[in-house]
């Protein structure tokens, strides 16, 4: 079965052998695309969240055969002409991951909430990302969503 879509910013396609399957591994085996990570396969860490038509989605869980004719962005499609998306800048200037497996997945799921949520307040951050880091980075990643919205409002 082919399945085509746009993933960050080019038309392609992949053969999977049952529609059913993640999306996730049409993207990590079939694309290369190794910065969207598996975790859990169950949609509770948020590792491999990636953006479906600019949401936040869990592709562990979502079947390959529903992103046909899609728009996907991994963390690789996430900056643009060689300049860092103001979420992967605010990461790098407060210095966020530790071991850094969780952090495309945050990211991801950050980037889609600016989206939403110019100028999210703490309870909003709460309420809205809910991935899971075992390393426990969230005070950082906090500051970092706080500059990250800082980022955007400049670009704007």
């Amino acid at each position: 079965m082919k399945i085509s879509f746009i993933i960050n910013g080019e038309q392609k396609s992949v053969e999977v052998s049952d529609g059913k399957s993640p999306l996730l591994w049409a993207i990590r085996d079939g694309l290369d695309l190794k910065g969207t990570k598996y975790g859990c396969g169950m949609a509770a860490c948020g590792a491999c969240t990636l953006h479906i038509d600019g949401e936040a989605i869990r592709s562990c869980s979502y079947p390959v055969e529903m992103a046909e004719g899609k728009i996907i962005t991994t963390i690789e499609g996430l900056s643009q002409d060689g300049k860092l998306h103001p979420v992967q800048q605010a990461w790098k200037e407060e210095v966020v991951p530790q071991c850094g497996y969780c952090q495309s997945g945050f990211m991801m799921a950050t980037a889609a909430l600016l989206n939403e949520i110019s100028k999210p307040t703490d309870q909003d951050i709460d309420d809205n990302i809910i991935n899971v880091c075992r390393c426990a980075t969230y005070y950082r990643m906090r500051k970092a969503i706080h500059r990250a919205a800082e980022l955007n409002s400049q670009n704007s």
